[in-house]
């Protein structure tokens, strides 16, 4: 049987997602222009947050983000090693040292148990972290009121890499709403649940870190009068009153993400459906299929599994990959990268997480994924786990 190409992940877009974007070409704004507040407004609606910045990336948020908390040279970020690059990389850009607390062996997400042992631990040292960035692997929240404790014990702030996790909800309340963490950042790339094609969104409850968010984002400009440090020289007339970036988002890219907002509960219950149906037809396979917690409720962006044995992956994958199914891993442990090998990690840092990193690939997931080729998925995958 073939279903043609298969990916792990796609957008979904439609006729009214195209209507929004050719509505802003024709307008008088590309870039700069209201379509990014109505953006930002349905994200903040959506999760219940008071305050949306949004910017070029995700990883644009993060770095904003770090900055806005003060983090810089002589402090640190710790953070999980299953997760993307810029969930560390965030921290380097600052210029401050980056560490790691090892996973939870079920979620994979980062473990409370070894974050408050670590924490102690550096308490003790005079070597605590300024920023701790929590990541909700594959959709998956993390233990948001129990790290937040923790974390708020010491005076860690917290930021929230959600940029698998717009939908999900902890304790029945979305992620982002900004209970448990200063910032949360959300992702829109195309294989993300919600798409502006690229871009990010950092969410907060805290006026002032929003106005340092939306500053920084511009070059650090400042128009407003009331906050110019100089005489006003006219309605032109603007300050730099920090060092910023450009890392606006355009009201093309604003548009097409204000109307896929309004269809993602649909593309929830999709992914939700089609994780269900993975856990019907893989049960009893063998595979260790992804665990949810009690108190959680996932977005499944990614259906990552685990082989058997690690010594299967790559025979598994390359049969998927052969059979026209576009598996991928997430994530290669970020702290057995060169670049972090040569600050000093090295194997055997965090083995929960190296572990299910040598037995993972995530399985296509996405809304308009159809029965018949995920029947196929799993037919090619069980062949491949049972020759």
């Amino acid at each position: 049987m073939s279903t043609g190409f298969i990916p792990y992940g796609r957008q979904s877009i439609d006729d009214a997602d195209v209507a929004a974007v050719v509505e802003v070409m024709r307008s008088d704004w590309l870039t700069q222009g209201p379509a990014i507040e109505r953006f930002e407004r349905s994200v903040a609606d959506y999760t219940g947050a008071r305050h949306a910045c949004a910017v070029a990336n995700a990883t644009a948020a993060l770095h904003l983000a770090c900055l806005a908390l003060g983090l810089g040279p002589g402090k640190r970020l710790w953070t999980s090693p299953n997760t993307f690059l810029a969930s560390a990389n965030c921290g380097r850009y600052c210029g401050a040292e980056v560490d790691f607390v090892d996973v939870d062996p079920r979620s994979y997400n980062l473990s409370v148990e070894r974050l408050e042992e670590k924490l102690s631990r550096a308490a003790r040292e005079n070597r605590l972290p300024h920023v701790l960035v929590t990541v909700d692997f594959a959709g998956q929240p993390c233990e948001a009121d129990r790290i937040a404790a923790i974390a708020r014990q010491h005076g860690v702030r917290i930021l929230e890499d959600a940029s698998h996790a717009i939908g999900a909800t902890w304790k029945g309340e979305r992620i982002g709403s900004g209970r448990w963490a200063d910032i949360t950042v959300f992702s829109f790339h195309p294989v993300k649940i919600v798409t502006t094609g690229e871009g990010g969104v950092a969410l907060t409850n805290d006026a002032e870190l929003h106005r340092c968010l939306s500053t920084l984002r511009t070059h650090g400009m400042v128009r407003d009068a009331a906050r110019l440090e100089r005489a006003n020289e006219g309605a032109w007339y603007y300050e730099q009153q920090g060092l910023g970036f450009n890392y606006r988002l355009t009201d093309l890219q604003a548009a097409l993400g204000a109307s896929q907002m309004r269809r993602i509960d649909a593309f929830l219950a999709a992914r939700r459906r089609l994780a269900a149906r993975y856990d019907r037809l893989l049960a009893g396979s063998g595979l260790t299929l992804p665990w949810q917690h009690p108190d959680a409720r996932s977005s499944y962006h990614l259906y990552p599994i685990q082989v058997p044995e690690a010594g299967m992956r790559r025979a598994v994958f390359d049969g998927l990959r052969a059979a026209g199914i576009g598996v991928q891993v997430h994530y290669i442990p970020v702290h057995l990268q060169p670049y972090y090998r040569r600050l000093g990690f090295k194997e055997g840092d965090f083995p929960v997480a190296e572990a299910y990193y040598a037995r993972a690939i995530s399985l296509p997931m996405y809304a308009a994924l159809t029965d018949a080729q995920q029947d196929f998925v799993v037919e090619q995958l069980l062949r491949l786990v049972r020759p």
